[in-house]
Parts: C-alpha cells; structure tokens; sequence
C-alpha cells in the first residue's frame, strides 16, 4: 500500500473527527495500567478499574508490587476476567522490579525494538498490548494494530489475503514516518471510524472513506 493512500485515509478521518487526545491516563504507569486492563473489556470499565486504585492510592509500580494478587484482582474487578488481569499485571511488575529495579526510566532507555521484545516475553502481554505501551506509555514510533484497524483495511481491499497483526503493523511504519504524533492519532482515528461507522455490519452511508472502494456486505 502507498503512502499516499495512508495518508489519504488520515486526512479524511482527522477532517471529520479531529484530534482524539489518546491515551487517557496521567502518568507512564496509569497508561501501563490500563493497556493491559483494556484486553476484552470496554474503557468504561477499565476507567472504573482505575479508579478503584487511584481511590485507594495505589496507583504507582511500588504499591501495586507489593500488593497480594487477591486484594489487586478485587480492585480491579470492574474490568473483567479480574483474577488473569491481576495476574498479568502482577507479571509486568514482576519484571520491572527483578530486571529493571522497578524503574520504568529504566525500561523505558529501551531501544524500540529491545523495549517491545521485552515487553512481548512477559506472560499475558500480547503484541496489540505491548505495541500500545510503546507507544502511549514509553512515546515509542510503534504502530498499533487492533480488530478495527484489519476490519477497515480488509473492507477497503487493502491486505494481502492472510495478513496478520505484524504484516499489518509493518505496512503501516514501511509506508509512514516513523513519528509517535502521527502513530497516535492514526490509530485514534481507525479506532473511531471502527465504532462509528465500520462496525461488524459495516455502516458506509456518511463514511468518510464511503466513496473509496469498498466491500458493502462484508462483515468481518
């Protein structure tokens, strides 16, 4: 796929939808946090998973370290599947503070592709989760690629048949800027046009990419 096509589909997003202000979080940690949270559950719960910590004033790597896996699983409970996210949790921590002494300065002097490595080796931490810690959490020129992102370019007949999560993240930094900014917002934007308008049973009228070629029926 050319980078004028890419850019293309940027441009109409962000002229319809504007900025998106991603990630929501406060610190490194907090967007840490919710990364690995959001697997299989919407950000509203993960919101209130956050939440319960912050109440309780234990949102930083040394509370949450020494935290017993049981009390995390019941704070974060509102997110779901609470006793595997407190244990995935649980691993991250584990690392930071065997490996990196609970740094994440440490972590984050990383190269990109040795922070990503590390970041994959730890159990429960999934490219879609690593990526978005990269790249919101350590501002690290990863894109990320989510179920929206293969759904819009499938439509648009833009992957090869097979693509995978990795073809499809390599499209994408092979044909842009390797700049965080624009890594952000793009996947902002996908992530918007995805809840809006291409949803499982795609809606193409008033798309901002409806007069692109496209697979009306598709669902995917």
């Amino acid at each position: 796929m050319s980078r004028q096509t890419l850019q293309n589909i940027y441009d109409r997003l962000y002229r319809r939808f504007g900025p998106q202000h991603w990630w929501p979080g406060e610190t490194p940690f907090e967007i840490i946090v919710g990364a690995i949270l959001t697997q299989n559950t919407n950000w509203g719960n993960v919101e209130k998973a956050i939440g319960n910590l912050k109440k309780n004033n234990l949102l930083t790597p040394e509370k949450l370290f020494k935290l017993d896996i049981t009390e995390l699983a019941e704070y974060i409970r509102p997110a779901g599947y609470y006793n595997i996210k407190a244990g995935r949790l649980k691993s991250f921590l584990n690392r930071l503070f065997e490996k990196f002494d609970g740094s994440l300065e440490r972590l984050d002097s990383l190269s990109t592709d040795r922070l990503r490595e590390e970041l994959l080796s730890i159990k429960g931490i999934g490219p879609e989760t690593a990526d978005s810690i990269c790249l919101y959490a350590f501002n690290k020129p990863i894109f990320v690629v989510d179920a929206y992102t293969g759904r819009i370019l499938g439509r648009h007949r833009l992957l090869e048949p097979g693509a995978g999560y990795e073809d499809i993240r390599l499209l994408f930094e092979s044909a842009l800027p390797r700049e965080v900014a624009l890594y952000n917002e793009y996947h902002a934007l996908l992530v918007r046009l995805g809840k809006d308008f291409c949803k499982t049973k795609p809606q193409c009228h008033g798309c901002p990419l409806e007069d692109l070629p496209h697979d009306t029926e598709a669902v995917i």
